[in-house]
C-alpha cells in the first residue's frame, strides 16, 4: 500500500458514517453527504494523518470535528466497563492464547487515524481502575497479559496513543506484558523491581 493509499485509509476510519473521502491529484476531497457539501485538504495535511506527530493529527482532528466529518472524543469507560473488559479479555487469552489476542489487537483497537496526546491523568485512572478491578478479581487475579491488553485496547478506543509490550528477563526467566502510555506503564514494567527487556511492541496507529 502507497503512502498516499495509507493516508486515505486512515481518514475513511476517522470520518463520520455519513463522509467519504476520494484521492484526487492535490490532496484529497471529503463528500459530506448529510450537509450536502464537499471539503478539500491538501496532499500534506492528508499525509500528517497517516505520518504525522500525534501533535499534528491532533490538530487535524480537530480541524475535520469542527467542521462535522468526524466525531469527538469518546468518553472514558467506566469502572464497570473496565471490568468487563478485563475478563473479556482474560478468557479470550485462556481459551485462544495470548498469542492469538495480539494477533488480534488490529480489529479489538484498530489504528484510528486520530491521534490524541493522552494525559498523566487520564493514564493514571485507567491504571488505577485495571489495577483494582485486576486484583480484586479471582478470575483474572493481577494477570499481566489481560491487564496490559485490556489497557492498550481500552486507550486505542479513546483514540490515545499507546504500545504494548511483551518483555522477557534471563535470571530467573520469566516474561511480563506490559502497556505504556504518556510515560506511565499498564501495570508497572519493572514489577518488584525486576527489569524486562522487551522483545515484542504492537505501537500505535498501525506502526
Amino acid at each position: 500500500m502507497t503512502e498516499d493509499a495509507r493516508a486515505l485509509a486512515a481518514m475513511a476510519r476517522l470520518l463520520s458514517p455519513h463522509c467519504r473521502v476520494t484521492g484526487t491529484s492535490d490532496g484529497a476531497l471529503i463528500a459530506d453527504w448529510k450537509r450536502t457539501r464537499f471539503i478539500g485538504m491538501a496532499a500534506a495535511d492528508v499525509r500528517k494523518l497517516a505520518g504525522g506527530s500525534p501533535e499534528e493529527r491532533a490538530e487535524l482532528v480537530g480541524v475535520l470535528t469542527r467542521a462535522g466529518c468526524a466525531s469527538g472524543r469518546r468518553k472514558p469507560p467506566s469502572d464497570a466497563v473496565v471490568a468487563r473488559w478485563l475478563s473479556g479479555v482474560h478468557l479470550l487469552i485462556r481459551t485462544a492464547g495470548f498469542g492469538r489476542v495480539l494477533r488480534l489487537l488490529a480489529l479489538a483497537a484498530p489504528g484510528y487515524a486520530r491521534a490524541d496526546v493522552p494525559t498523566r491523568e487520564e493514564v493514571a485512572r485507567l491504571k488505577r481502575v485495571v489495577q483494582t478491578r485486576g486484583r480484586g478479581s479471582w478470575v483474572v487475579n493481577g494477570d499481566c497479559k489481560s491487564e496490559a491488553v485490556t489497557a492498550f485496547v481500552l486507550l486505542r478506543r479513546l483514540g490515545l496513543a499507546a504500545v504494548l509490550h511483551v518483555g522477557v528477563r534471563e535470571h530467573p526467566f520469566a516474561m511480563h506484558a506490559w502497556t505504556e502510555s504518556a510515560g506511565l506503564c499498564v501495570p508497572d514494567a519493572d514489577p518488584r523491581g525486576h527489569a524486562f527487556t522487551s522483545v515484542l511492541s504492537v505501537g500505535s496507529w498501525g506502526r
